[in-house]
């Protein structure tokens, strides 16, 4: 399913994501509290079967949803991993499955650090210094478990 990054409707639920309540939100667009309580549970609704639609593609069992954060923990059936769905403005919808690799081999390094910092940086999560992957996303999912 599509989520429009661009649409006012995101805007609202990424602010909200990021503790600004409605009424602020409001004021900010110059508009009601009720209209922005409308877009938000509109946003809900399509972030939320978002998120299970790519789990269910993905074959991964929901184990717990957060939809005003765009978290979903589950397992994946047919790898047997912890993985975690999320929602992003810059990445869009992206599915982390848990593992350990051999992250100074692999050509995805660079891209698989900016994700993960910029989604911490998204979520307003705060991680510790470090140049391996498989760590900054265990420290980052773990922090995010918290919010679920």
């Amino acid at each position: 399913m599509f989520l429009p990054t661009g649409d006012k409707q995101f805007e609202f639920w990424k602010l909200r994501r990021n503790g600004f309540p409605n009424i602020n939100i409001a004021n900010s667009f110059n508009i009601s509290r009720q209209a922005v309580s409308r877009a938000l549970i509109s946003m809900d609704t399509r972030i939320e079967k978002t998120l299970l639609e790519m789990a269910q593609a993905n074959q991964i069992e929901v184990e717990k949803m957060n939809v005003e954060c765009g978290i979903l923990f589950g397992h994946s059936v047919p790898l047997n991993v912890s993985t975690l769905i999320f929602v992003s403005e810059k990445y869009g919808v992206q599915v982390w499955y848990e593992h350990e690799g051999d992250c100074g081999k692999c050509s995805r390094y660079k891209e698989c650090m900016e994700l993960l910092w910029d989604f911490a940086d998204e979520m307003n999560v705060k991680l510790e210094q470090t140049d391996d992957p498989t760590k900054l996303a265990e420290e980052l999912f773990e922090k995010l478990r918290g919010l679920v």
